[in-house]
């Protein structure tokens, strides 16, 4: 009967796993813990950093506490990396923040670098302020200054370095070169909101420059503007500037007619101190010192109820005058005043320096951290790894073992059942029968050690015989008289085997002629394994070897095809 070799595989499998199902188990439950980890830890950040992004513009500050709850060193993903340093660096910019913990965003300028063209901008431009925030020079312009003017490209991504390098310029007011990046965001981008603050850039750019018929035109426009979107706040702002520039550019009728506006309009505002400074200064400078003197008095009165630090800004201005009306009157200078105001402006400088320093160093340490962190998670993750390797290889080893011993065994039991039916085979009483059967049994007395078998049954031949069966056994001939057998091949089959050697020896091999041979005897495949000492894989691919070699048919039986031929 017929083996069904693969529920014998399966049983042998699962008979070999039994000890080891465990430690397979294991290993099994990591990989698959493991990648389930390590997609849900993906998909989790995907969906905060989405989320985040889709907060960016209207709540930054929900935006940026979302991000706070990802650990960085956790982002495995490249894109997810760098988009959560970009946007991250984004919301710190939108709100003014200091960008010393944005180091990263440099991994992002070089992640997005011909990969996405209007990321690599706005990352390459931040990467530029963050270094004027590190550094403090004039090499993060000159960065965005390259940025926005790469050839060919597109004037709606060229706004977002443009718009980072005209602010910064403004705000330290350095004009060199501010004008043009100015003008040029006022021609290419058309947001009306953005557009006034452009106009007071370029207002400012020409006030240090002192271009009076240009500041007037622009702080007017402004005003008006204002007025049009009914934005009081905007209006007060604008019309306060235009108090200062009225004043540095000699109209001192109109600054004064607009000061007295203002304080008849909003008595106590925020900026009424410096309402009267900016009186003070006209007055002084119209010849008129009793009433300069007056409205400085009225200045340090109500800045008295302003904060200290604000307090500390409006005195370095105050001073100034107070000492030009005294050196007026006295003729005579005091640097005590001016030297008390210093060392406050000082001690404030001092303090946010340290504080700026604090900052950084507190960023390099948890950037030194996360870093650690990510380096002992590499380290745990590669021997878990190497670990799950090898129990995989050893198991795969174990396995392979188990089916490939288990594959030889049953071999060697359908050889020995092959054996044992040519033994019982010859020890059937001799009866009629056909020419086919009659050579069987020919070539049977032939092969000596079943014959032996058959005739003297001692536990010595059995022996023999189940060594025989053994796949790796060598008989050395001892099975076979290969000569007997070809002459009796053809005296039954005239002369078979003498023809099919003439025609086909220099074509076939002695082993490829024997199977034929066999073949011819009635012999199956399980058969001449048996008798050739070969397995029966072998066999089949002699057999396929003398199909191609004779040019025989697939589909055709190569005994009835040689038969035809030879």
């Amino acid at each position: 009967m017929k083996r069904p070799y693969n529920s014998l595989v399966i049983n042998v499998v699962m008979s070999k796993l039994s000890y080891r199902a465990p430690l397979l188990l294991l290993f099994v439950a990591l990989i698959v813990t493991g990648m389930m980890s390590s997609c849900s830890s993906s998909n989790r950040h995907m969906q905060v950093i989405s989320e985040a992004e889709r907060l960016a513009d209207a709540y930054p500050d929900s935006a940026l506490a979302l991000l706070d709850e990802i650990e960085p060193s956790e982002l495995s993903i490249d894109s997810l990396k760098a988009k959560y340093h970009l946007l991250k660096a984004l919301i710190h910019d939108s709100r003014g923040h200091l960008m010393l913990s944005d180091s990263l965003i440099r991994y992002s300028a070089s992640y997005y670098k011909d990969k996405d063209l209007n990321n690599s901008i706005r990352s390459a431009s931040l990467s530029a302020l963050y270094d004027y925030w590190v550094r403090g020079d004039r090499h993060a312009i000159l960065q965005l200054d390259s940025l926005a003017n790469q050839p060919g490209l597109p004037d709606s991504l060229a706004v977002f370095p443009l718009r980072k390098r005209a602010y910064w310029s403004t705000k330290i007011f350095d004009v060199e070169g501010n004008r043009h990046a100015i003008k040029r965001l006022i021609s290419i981008d058309k947001d009306s909101a953005w557009q006034q603050t452009y106009k007071y850039w370029l207002y400012t750019d020409y006030l240090f420059e002192n271009k009076s018929d240009s500041i007037l035109i622009i702080i007017d426009d402004l005003i008006e503007q204002s007025v049009r979107a009914r934005s009081s706040t905007k209006q007060f702002s604008y019309e306060y500037e235009k108090i200062g520039a009225l004043a540095e550019l000699g109209h001192y009728d109109e600054s004064l007619a607009l000061a007295d506006k203002f304080l008849e309009k909003a008595p106590g505002n925020s900026i009424q101190h410096y309402i009267h400074l900016w009186k003070s200064v006209v007055f002084f400078n119209m010849g008129n010192r009793n009433l300069a003197i007056q409205e400085l008095g009225k200045a340090d009165s109500c800045a008295s109820v302003i904060s200290e630090i604000e307090r500390g800004y409006y005195n370095s201005f105050a001073y100034v005058l107070t000492t030009v009306y005294d050196y007026q009157k006295t003729g005579k200078l005091k640097l005590i005043p001016m030297a008390t105001i210093n060392n406050r402006q000082k001690d404030i400088m001092y303090r946010d320096q340290s504080i700026q320093q604090e900052s950084e160093q507190s960023a390099l340490m948890i950037e030194n951290k996360r870093l650690n962190l990510k380096a002992r998670n590499d380290r745990q993750l590669a021997i878990i790894v190497i670990v799950i390797l090898v129990g995989m290889i050893i198991s795969g080893l174990s396995i392979w073992y188990a089916l490939n011993k288990r594959r030889k065994t049953i071999e060697a039991e359908d050889r020995v059942e092959s054996l044992q039916k040519m033994v019982e085979e010859i020890k059937e009483p001799v009866t009629a029968s056909s020419n086919q059967e009659s050579l069987r049994r020919a070539m049977l007395r032939q092969l000596g050690i079943i014959k032996m078998v058959a005739e003297t049954p001692t536990e010595q031949n059995r022996e023999m015989l189940r060594k025989i069966s053994s796949i790796g056994y060598d008989t050395q001939g001892a099975l076979v008289n290969w000569e007997n057998v070809y002459e009796i091949i053809d005296n039954l089959h005239s002369g078979f085997y003498t023809e099919l050697h003439k025609r086909f020896g220099d074509t076939l091999s002695v082993k490829e002629e024997q199977i034929i041979v066999l073949m011819i005897a009635g012999f199956s495949t399980k058969e001449i394994s048996v008798i050739t000492a070969q397995t029966t894989a072998t066999i089949y691919v002699r057999k396929s070897s003398v199909r191609k070699k004779l040019v025989i048919p697939e589909k055709e039986d190569i005994v009835a095809f040689l038969r035809g031929v030879v």
